[in-house]
């Protein structure tokens, strides 16, 4: 009884032991654990912080850098080429004829191809013989009709072409005739010429800043040889307000420093004497025929007058140069400022942020002849544009670029807001314009329209111009198709490319808010849904990588089911809504700047069906949804394979103007997601 009760007590304690190991074991697998979440959760914070952070040297940066170009405006447009009358006139020259298949005479039959069969009577010999000679002279005749008929076409398309060819030239000899009368008036001193041939030198200069204005009035003294010049300069918005941007990470947000009054009114004073300047030496540099003895300049900004409220031309700078005293200095070595007020004796306003005026010397209007005034102030905002206005500028453009082009009626258009025809042979023909001033993204329904439209009248191409831009639904319907596709920044290109004016208040695309809450936030701005659905029982793991060419930017851009969303939260998984089976949400405005495409993958749960594959994954695509839930698209993708677990369905690929566009996927991989992601740059453990 004594050794039962013994070795009932040794089982007794080896069991205590045993379950105090386990709790140990717990209690260490626990803490390791807990450690391993707070390190994750570190590793999150510090990657959050370091992103933020990398965000406001970002924007410190750019605000560097646009000092930095404020600065040195005058010493890049001094070393822009030099404007020359030259530059107006326009090759004569034509596209050379070209008929194509229609310079191709018809191949003629050769009779000796047309043996007659043997036979074994002379009866039947000379009976083939006649059908051997009939097949032959019916094949001539048709080869004979069909060289007839494309001898004809080809002097029917020559004609039209010499036509053209003719009108093109004709209209080109008539611009350089223009050019070489305006030409002859500046030597001659005509003040009209001379005042054309000036205002085009400032237009056309390469070293005057895109974003500037470009606004001026003038007129020309021949007897004193001095062009008089009022010349829009910028306004004191063009001195970024903010000096650096700085992330606190106590408060989570970007907080910005100010840029001291002083220094950036000393740069406002900076840059309008450095445009002065660069106007001065603009225009006496493209004095190739002596015209200019001297120019009066009046730099002024079109704004609210502080004293009235009204709009008004407020002089801030007035120089008058001589060219001998001008051309003797060299401008990319002087300080701006002190050589237009003490070395030009000009004057410059001492406080121009306030637009405290000066007065200017001489004036346009104080000379006989007539003052000539190109611009209007500001470009128009095309978003403010009278519709009929912005149709008539779009034709004005079409017609700019060598096409004829009008501006249907409002009522009865047939879809068309603008006719066009360019002439051009073989690529040329019918165009039909649509025109959408809209500022959210242009909804793939608008392209189908346009597309039917095109049908509809038989047109060679159908080009739809917006001020806003276009999705991936719109560009994947239109790829392959007769249609043109013209954003917002596209159009305001086009327009300056060709002379005319427009520009987009706030830029051509959204422009995402910046995220000030925690990382949990939903970030600001529009975004679209892609929901997918498939036929068959299999279940899937619906996951998106962003990348930059083949590679992940990191393991946190990858969105699957133990990664709901990207730290920026542009990209994140969603609970699907029928008839989806699965839901992700993008911000494609917000993704990083790096990233140039977002890839959708579909892969079998492992653990749901172990042993299934791709094959029962069918009739499988992507809806395009915008932020309400409205469909814009639907994508298509190619099936499932047998003995694939893993198959890439598309990707969002980031275009050149900064829309997205879709372009289906098929590539599968039997080795599952895991083998999918290793070819994306991510490393499995």
């Amino acid at each position: 009884m004594v050794g039962i009760w013994a070795e009932a007590q040794r089982q007794q304690q080896r069991q205590s032991e045993a379950q105090a190991r386990y709790q140990r074991d717990r209690e260490r697998e626990q803490r390791a654990q807990q450690r391993e979440v707070a390190r994750r959760q570190r590793e999150q914070r510090a990657a959050y912080r370091e992103l933020r952070e990398a965000e406001a040297r970002r924007r410190t940066q750019e605000l560097d850098a646009r000092v930095a170009a404020l600065q040195g405006l005058l010493v890049a447009g001094c070393r822009a080429p030099v404007f020359r009358a030259g530059a107006l006139l326009r090759a004569e020259s034509v596209e050379p004829f070209a008929p194509g298949r229609l310079a191709e005479p018809v191949r003629m039959p050769d009779q000796n191809a047309y043996q007659a069969g043997g036979g074994w009577t002379a009866a039947r010999r000379a009976q083939a013989q006649a059908e051997a000679r009939a097949r032959f002279e019916r094949d001539w005749h048709t080869a004979q009709a069909a060289e007839a008929r494309r001898q004809q076409q080809l002097a029917a398309y020559r004609a039209e072409y010499q036509r053209w060819a003719d009108a093109r030239l004709g209209e080109v000899r008539r611009h350089n005739a223009g050019i070489s009368e305006m030409t002859a008036g500046l030597r001659s001193g005509d003040p009209e010429a001379t005042v054309e041939y000036f205002s085009a030198a400032l237009y056309a200069s390469e070293g005057w800043p895109a974003d500037l204005p470009r606004q001026v009035s003038a007129a020309y003294d021949p007897g004193a040889r001095q062009l008089v010049i009022n010349w829009e300069l910028p306004r004191y918005d063009i001195v970024p307000e903010v000096k650096s941007v700085r992330y606190l990470v106590g408060a989570d947000q970007e907080k910005e420093s100010p840029r001291p009054v002083t220094q950036r009114r000393a740069l406002y004073r900076e840059v309008l004497a450095q445009c002065l300047l660069l106007v001065l030496h603009d225009l006496f540099a493209a004095d190739e025929f002596g015209a200019l003895e001297s120019v009066a300049l009046n730099g002024f900004v079109d704004d609210h007058d502080p004293a009235t409220g009204r709009r008004a031309a407020i002089f801030l700078g007035t120089v008058m140069a001589s060219r001998s005293t001008f051309t003797a200095l060299r401008l990319e070595q002087v300080s701006a400022v002190n050589c237009l007020v003490d070395g030009l004796r000009g004057q410059l306003s001492a406080r121009p942020d306030q637009y405290a005026a000066v007065r200017p010397g001489r004036v346009p209007e104080d000379i006989g002849q007539g003052v000539v005034t190109h611009g209007g102030g500001e470009e128009p905002d095309l978003y403010a544009m009278d519709p009929i206005a912005f149709e008539e500028l779009v034709a004005e453009l079409f017609r700019a670029m060598g096409m004829q082009a009008v501006s249907t009626q409002r009522s009865h258009d047939g879809g068309v807001d603008v006719d066009a025809l360019d002439p051009a042979p073989i690529r040329g023909g019918k165009i039909v314009v649509q025109v959408k001033r809209y500022r959210n993204t242009v909804p793939p329904t608008a392209v189908r329209d346009l597309y039917g439209t095109v049908q509809d009248a038989g047109a060679n191409k159908g080009v739809l111009v917006t001020t806003s831009g276009f999705g991936p639904g719109s560009h994947t319907f239109a790829n392959g198709k007769p249609l043109e596709l013209v954003s917002g920044p596209e159009l305001v290109d086009l327009l300056h490319r060709h002379g005319l004016r427009g520009r987009l208040v706030g830029g051509g695309r959204p422009v995402p808010a910046q995220r000030t809450g925690p990382a949990d936030e939903t970030p600001a701005g529009d975004h679209n849904v892609l929901g997918m659905g498939w036929s068959g029982r299999v279940a899937l793991d619906i996951c998106v990588l962003v990348c930059h060419g083949g590679r992940v930017l990191d393991d946190d851009h990858f969105v699957f089911f133990n990664n709901p969303r990207t730290p920026d939260g542009s990209v994140r998984a969603l609970i699907p809504v029928a008839p989806d089976k699965a839901a992700v949400q993008v911000s494609f405005d917000a993704l990083p700047a790096r990233a140039d495409r977002l890839v959708i993958v579909a892969a079998v749960d492992p653990e749901t069906n172990p042993t299934a594959d791709l094959s029962g994954f069918t009739d499988a695509g992507i809806r395009l949804l915008d932020a309400e839930g409205t469909p814009l698209d639907r994508l298509g993708v190619s099936d499932g394979r047998p003995g694939e677990t893993a198959l890439v369905l598309g990707s969002f690929r980031r275009r050149a103007n900064g829309d997205w566009e879709f372009v289906a996927g098929g590539k599968g991989y039997g080795g599952g997601l895991e083998e999918l992601i290793q070819e994306y740059g991510i490393e499995v453990e």
